[in-house]
C-alpha cells in the first residue's frame, strides 16, 4: 500500500511540475503579441486546448518539453481557450479543442487535431523551423 500511495504522489507531483512548466512557456494568446511574432518570422505554435479536454492535458507535458529543447527553444507558443475564444477560433479556422497551428511567420506549416504521440507533435513543430 505505501508503494502505491508513494507512486501515486510521484505522478501527481510530476504532473504538477509538467503542468508548471509548460505554463512557463506558453502564453494566453494576444493579438498583438501573435503579429508581432509573425512580423519578425518567428517559429509560432498555437495550442487550442481546454481545461475539460484530456487530450488537451495530455499534449500539454509534450509541448513543454518539447520547448525545453534547443531547437524549439525560440519558438513562440500561444494558447488559445477553446470554451472563450469563439470569434478567434472561427478566424483560424478551428473547429475542436486540442488543435496545433504552426507558423513560420505569417505563414501556416501544418495544423493537426487530438494527436498526443510525441515524435508526431514534434514532427508538427518541425514543419515551422
Amino acid at each position: 500500500m505505501i508503494l502505491t500511495r508513494r507512486s501515486m504522489l510521484a505522478g501527481l507531483a510530476g504532473a504538477v511540475a509538467a503542468r508548471a512548466a509548460h505554463a512557463a512557456g506558453a502564453a494566453a494568446y494576444d493579438a498583438a503579441a501573435f503579429a508581432a511574432a509573425q512580423e519578425a518570422g518567428k517559429s509560432i505554435l498555437v495550442h487550442v486546448t481546454a481545461p475539460w479536454c484530456p487530450t488537451c492535458q495530455a499534449q500539454k507535458p509534450i509541448v513543454s518539453q518539447l520547448s525545453g529543447q534547443p531547437d524549439f527553444a525560440a519558438m513562440a507558443i500561444f494558447e488559445i481557450d477553446f470554451d472563450t475564444s469563439k470569434d478567434l477560433l472561427r478566424s483560424l479556422n478551428v473547429q475542436s479543442q486540442s488543435t496545433m497551428i504552426v507558423y513560420k511567420g505569417k505563414t501556416e506549416t501544418a495544423r493537426s487535431v487530438g494527436q498526443t504521440d510525441p515524435a508526431a507533435i514534434e514532427a508538427l513543430l518541425r514543419t515551422a523551423m
